[in-house]
């Protein structure tokens, strides 16, 4: 697998101070992207050990609340393959940080769905060890710059591990609880 870019002091992808790494390859192709470079599944740099302790690292310190995964598309089959193993490293290394993931497959639609080309042995796991995922595809007719977390209106924030309790959608509540900061 290949990625993007890294951010290591990313604020706009989830709640507090993340690293977020953009994967490469996405076959959505959505138009209006904020990342079509990314849509080639070779583009930018091979996604290796180097940059997995790098990022393990990155998550230490307290002030750090998480990782988030974007692309590209991390749901991408051979996409799935290389993020689990570095998944299951980070929960182990860092239990306490959240994961956040995009993505424009939806949770009950391609994801649970059997036969769908986003599902492959790795796509339950993978969902068991995040927290939250933002799903559905980016719509630039639904593009409304006031949502926090997500570029469109269709797109969903999601508690994962309430979702797979409930076998159906739950909403992440956590951005009620977000206040802004005043000056």
């Amino acid at each position: 697998m290949n990625y993007a870019t890294i951010k290591w002091a990313d604020v706009a992808n989830g709640p507090g101070v993340r690293v977020s790494l953009f994967v490469s390859g996405c076959t959505h192709q959505c138009p209006g992207c904020f990342n079509p470079e990314a849509w080639d599944f070779h583009y930018g740099q091979p996604f290796t050990r180097a940059e997995e302790d790098k990022i393990v690292k990155a998550l230490a310190p307290a002030h750090m609340k998480g990782l988030s995964l974007l692309g590209g598309e991390p749901f991408e089959p051979d996409n799935q393959r290389a993020l689990l193993p570095f998944l299951r490293r980070v929960k182990h290394a860092c239990p306490a940080k959240e994961i956040w993931c995009y993505s424009g497959y939806t949770l009950d639609g391609e994801l649970w769905r059997e036969g769908s080309r986003a599902r492959c042995e790795c796509t339950d796991e993978m969902l068991s060890l995040l927290d939250v995922l933002v799903d559905g595809p980016f719509v630039e007719e639904k593009k409304d710059l006031n949502l926090r977390f997500r570029g469109s209106a269709n797109q969903r924030i999601l508690n994962v591990p309430a979702s797979l309790a409930a076998h159906a959608p739950v909403l992440w509540d956590g951005e009620m609880t977000i206040q802004p900061i005043t000056v």
